[in-house]
């Protein structure tokens, strides 16, 4: 624990400097597709250190002076699963970038999905006896918080304060420069696999890179997708990608709750695949030029030609019926919202005041999904897109590349972590707590 703590202190400080030195690339690590942004900083990025406590600003400050994306490979399950592969796409996307950019990038952020993400709510409080709150009060309320017993092999991905209370008073974004009696914190905290972290981190240095960064591409997605009142009153944002589907819960502008689920898009494909007796490639072609998840009485009469070239004529001609195809892709799509519908009962998503979710990620653009999402997890649904970043290519802004445009957010102004603050790592007492989140019950 205490050499990621630190590892992750040198991370934000490499970012800080790779700002201020103007340039910094982004890696979307995914299964179907590795995505990258280099972004220019004008300087006007806040990097202050006495910036509010979870502050999360637009996107002022920064632009995106390339883009590239290029297939993945050696990526299962949002998880690097054959090393030279990976490194090859990354080096792919990388260039591609570099070279719509015109410049050279050594520092990049990384995000990725899977890794069997799990939430713990955390919160300690500290007397003050009057005292004015200062950097020094935050972080001995966070090193007082109670860290559970995770287990070996995990690691700590995010560290974040989410609310602060001062006497009688809750909800408090920023405590500092304030007086009173009594200080109290509720922190998120995320864990991760250890070797999927560990591979990314040597994936990338193979690269010749410097990794300046790392976050969960649950997190990202939500930054990016999630607009303002949606991320203050309660909101879930559900990111449909090709190997996992990642789920994350913001509340009062903070992530309270992550986890992830081992299926997505390209799952949806294999089961096209096997149905048609078609290559991988065709299956996707077909599913995105004429898939859905609800049936009209009109798609038993649409024809749809399969139209492989094995050779034999006859296999080649075949057709199907839409609603053949949607009775092939339905009940896989079912099945990963009901495991999305589990994960959010299990955060208790239901006591958040507003129920809304939304879907993003490239498998979310499958026609009707909206509607049956709303019927399979009970709550308003709307289909997002990222947020509009200045120099954002037209072929960048589809719901595919939330997570990379979450990231480039992240970048520029980061939420406050524990790492952040000078807090003594040698205390980690072995009480474990609820994986669920239900902290902001009490205390929002």
């Amino acid at each position: 624990m205490t050499d990621l703590y630190q590892s992750q202190r040198a991370m934000r400080h490499m970012r800080k400097q790779a700002i201020q030195r103007g340039v910094i690339a982004i890696l979307d690590l995914g299964s179907s597709k590795v995505a990258c942004l280099v972004l220019r900083f004008d300087g006007s990025a806040r990097l202050e250190e006495d910036t509010e406590i979870g502050n999360l600003a637009g996107q002022s400050g920064f632009r995106v002076i390339g883009a590239a994306t290029t297939r993945s490979r050696g990526v299962e399950f949002g998880e690097v699963s054959a090393m030279q592969e990976t490194e090859r796409a990354i080096r792919t996307a990388l260039q591609a970038a570099q070279k719509m950019a015109n410049i050279r990038v050594d520092h990049v952020i990384a995000c990725f999905s899977g890794a069997n993400p799990r939430s713990y709510g955390l919160k300690a409080s500290l007397e003050l006896e009057g005292q004015v709150v200062t950097e020094q009060e935050i972080a001995r309320v966070l090193a007082d918080c109670d860290v559970p017993e995770y287990g070996e092999g995990r690691e700590v991905l995010h560290a974040q304060p989410v609310n602060f209370a001062l006497d009688h008073r809750s909800g408090l974004i920023d405590p500092r420069g304030q007086m009173g009696q009594s200080l109290s914190c509720d922190m998120h905290m995320l864990t991760v696999d250890a070797d999927a972290i560990q591979a990314l981190v040597r994936c990338v240095k193979r690269c010749d890179l410097e990794l300046a960064g790392i976050a969960s591409s649950s997190y990202v997605s939500g930054i990016a997708s999630l607009v303002e009142d949606e991320q203050e009153l309660g909101a879930a944002c559900v990111d449909m990608g090709g190997g996992a589907t990642g789920i994350s819960i913001f509340m009062k502008k903070h992530m309270i709750f992550a986890d992830s689920v081992r299926m997505g898009g390209d799952h949806v494909t294999g089961d096209i695949s096997m149905g048609l007796a078609v290559p991988m490639a065709r299956a996707e072609w077909i599913k995105t030029m004429h898939g859905g998840v609800q049936a009209t009485g009109m798609d038993d009469r649409e024809m749809i030609e399969i139209g492989a070239e094995t050779g034999d004529w006859e296999h080649d001609r075949r057709t199907v019926s839409r609603a053949e195809l949607i009775g092939i892709m339905r009940p896989r799509v079912e099945e990963i919202l009901e495991e999305v519908r589990a994960r959010l009962d299990a955060a208790r998503f239901d006591c958040l005041p507003t129920q809304q979710i939304v879907l993003t990620g490239a498998a979310s653009q499958i026609p009707g999904l909206d509607a049956l999402a709303s019927r399979i997890l009970g709550a308003q649904v709307r289909l997002g897109r990222p947020l509009r970043v200045h120099g954002l290519p037209q072929a960048a802004t589809g719901p595919g590349f939330a997570s990379a445009v979450g990231l480039a957010l992240f970048a520029a102004n980061p939420q406050d972590e524990w790492w952040d603050f000078e807090i003594p790592a040698q205390r980690y007492p072995a009480r474990s707590l609820r994986r669920a989140v239900k902290w902001f019950r009490d205390n929002w």
